[in-house]
């Protein structure tokens, strides 16, 4: 066992001192009565009332003790977890147009979009990730990170309607390469989530794909939504 801060045991020797006060005054304390022999007083034995007076002393001295012990931050250092981790950096880019409120999905495309993401950020303890949401134009909604704490939340705060509507597939994806191409990660993934077809934005689905070709970044695309029609709010 090894201590974060190994300084403060020093304050140990309080508890030595601490027990030197407490004798020198019980000995100032105690009355004494001299007498020619102690004959008389063989007999008599210490009461347990005698010991109690001292618990109270002996409780207050062990809890210095171990406040000091806790202030020095024991650390035990002879368990070691080795963990392999694969280094990819993904990013989420997720379609919150109006037509991911459609309910072929309980309760509509949107919430089930993102308890899948939800679970999949869950599977991936070791990886960073960030999140982008499109609609009639993008905007990253968390930057790469490791807190997947952080990332969830923001996930969860998305929502129909934060943006003008429309379905920018170009700029989701763009969006999504500027914020992945620096990374120096062994490998560098987006996963486009949408149910519609491209009608807005100013990239080409096509042109971003290839800009995340270049960069070597590649590219999933899950589609979201059944076959015909489904009832909408």
């Amino acid at each position: 066992m090894t201590f974060a801060q190994p300084v403060v045991l020093w304050l140990l020797f309080l508890v030595p001192l601490m027990l030197a006060f407490y004798i020198l005054r019980q000995q100032k304390t105690t009355a004494h009565l001299q007498v020619p022999g102690l004959k008389q007083f063989a007999d008599s034995a210490r009461t347990f009332r005698y010991y109690l007076r001292h618990i109270l002393f002996s409780l207050r001295t062990a809890a210095v003790a171990l406040l000091i012990v806790v202030l020095a931050r024991p650390q035990k250092t002879d368990n070691y977890q080795n963990v392999t981790t694969e280094g990819i950096d993904i990013i989420l880019s997720i379609d919150i147009s109006g037509s991911m409120l459609a309910r072929d999905f309980k309760p509509d495309r949107l919430a089930a979009s993102k308890n899948v993401a939800t679970e999949f950020i869950s599977g991936r303890p070791f990886d960073r990730m960030g999140l982008v949401v499109f609609s009639g134009e993008s905007f990253t909604q968390c930057p790469l990170t490791t807190d997947h704490a952080v990332l969830v939340n923001l996930l969860r705060e998305i929502e129909s309607g934060m943006i003008e509507d429309g379905t920018a597939i170009g700029d989701g994806l763009a969006t999504a390469v500027n914020r992945i191409k620096d990374s120096e990660a062994k490998s560098k993934v987006i996963i486009l989530l949408t149910d519609g077809v491209n009608n807005r934005g100013a990239i080409a689905p096509a042109t971003a794909a290839d800009i995340a070709k270049t960069y070597g970044v590649r590219v999933y695309t899950i589609g979201v939504g059944t076959r015909g029609t489904a009832p909408y709010p």
